[in-house]
C-alpha cells in the first residue's frame, strides 16, 4: 500500500530537485524546467499554475540526466527513447544500442505459461518498421500476413501489440519451411474455435455484477489459454509420433 501511494504522490520542482541532485549535482531548476519545455516530461499542473511531478516524471529525468552524462546522447534521441519506453519497449541493453522488444514470458518446457496472457504484452505499441525488425521478416511476408487476418495493427491505431509480433516472428520461421501465410489460415480456425469454448466457459461469471466472479474469469481465461496451448502442443507431438 505504501508503494502504491508513493507511486501516485505529486512532487514540487524543489521536491524532484532534492531527489535527483545526490547523483546529479549539476541539475537545477531551471534544467527541469528546459527538459519540460522540450516536451521529455509533463507535469501536472494545479489550478493556480505550480507544477506537480510524478515519479515516472522522476524517472524520466533519471534516464534524460544518465544519458546525456554517460551515453553523450542528444535530446532528440533521448526523446526518441522515451517515447519507445511509453510504447512498451525496454531501455537499450548496450550503449550505442536503441530500446528492445520484451522477451515473451515462457515456461521451463517452452510453453507460455498463464502471465503471457495476461494484459502487459498487449501494451506493447511498435510501428510497423520495428514489428518487422523484431520479428526479422520481410514486408511482404507482412502484408500476406495482414491479407489473411492473421496480425493486425491494435484497434484504432497504427501500431502492432505483442501479440502481433509473436505472431509474425512465428510465421516467418515457419515460412522458412515453406509454410506461407495463406497455409496459416487453419491455425487461425481452430485459435477462434478455442476461444469459443472459452468464451462459453467464463460467459456465466463475466455475467455476475461480483467484481470477484470477474476476476475469477480473467484468471480462468488466462489459466484455460495456457493449457489449451498445452494440449494443442502435445496433441501435435503425439500425431507425429504416429507417423514416424
Amino acid at each position: 500500500m505504501k508503494a502504491a501511494a508513493a507511486s501516485r504522490a505529486r512532487l514540487s520542482i524543489g521536491e524532484v530537485l532534492a531527489q535527483l541532485k545526490p547523483d546529479f549535482p549539476e541539475v537545477s531548476i531551471s534544467k527541469i524546467r528546459f527538459l519540460e519545455a522540450e516536451g521529455l516530461i509533463e507535469p501536472e499542473r494545479t489550478p493556480s499554475g505550480y507544477r506537480k511531478f510524478s515519479q515516472r516524471d522522476v524517472d524520466r529525468l533519471r534516464y534524460v540526466l544518465t544519458s546525456q552524462r554517460e551515453r553523450y546522447l542528444p535530446l532528440k534521441v533521448i526523446k526518441e527513447h522515451l517515447d519507445a519506453f511509453d510504447r512498451g519497449m525496454e531501455p537499450p541493453e548496450a550503449t550505442g544500442a536503441g530500446p528492445t522488444v520484451p522477451r515473451v514470458v515462457l515456461a521451463a518446457d517452452g510453453y507460455p505459461t498463464a502471465d503471457a496472457f495476461g494484459p502487459e504484452d498487449s501494451e506493447l505499441r511498435l510501428t510497423r518498421a520495428e514489428l518487422i525488425s523484431a520479428a526479422e521478416i520481410e514486408e511482404q511476408l507482412l502484408e500476406q500476413l495482414e491479407a489473411y487476418g492473421l496480425v493486425r495493427t491494435r484497434a484504432g491505431s497504427s501500431h502492432f501489440d505483442g501479440d502481433a509480433l509473436m505472431i509474425a516472428k512465428t510465421a516467418g520461421e515457419l515460412a522458412e519451411f515453406g509454410l506461407e501465410p495463406r497455409h496459416l489460415r487453419a491455425f487461425k480456425t481452430a485459435a477462434d474455435r478455442e476461444v469459443g469454448l472459452v468464451e462459453q466457459v467464463v460467459a456465466p461469471m463475466r455475467r455476475s455484477r461480483d467484481a470477484a466472479a470477474k476476476a475469477r474469469a480473467e484468471d480462468a481465461i488466462k489459466q484455460m489459454a495456457a493449457l489449451s496451448v498445452r494440449l494443442h502442443a502435445s496433441l501435435i507431438k503425439t500425431a507425429l509420433g504416429t507417423v514416424r
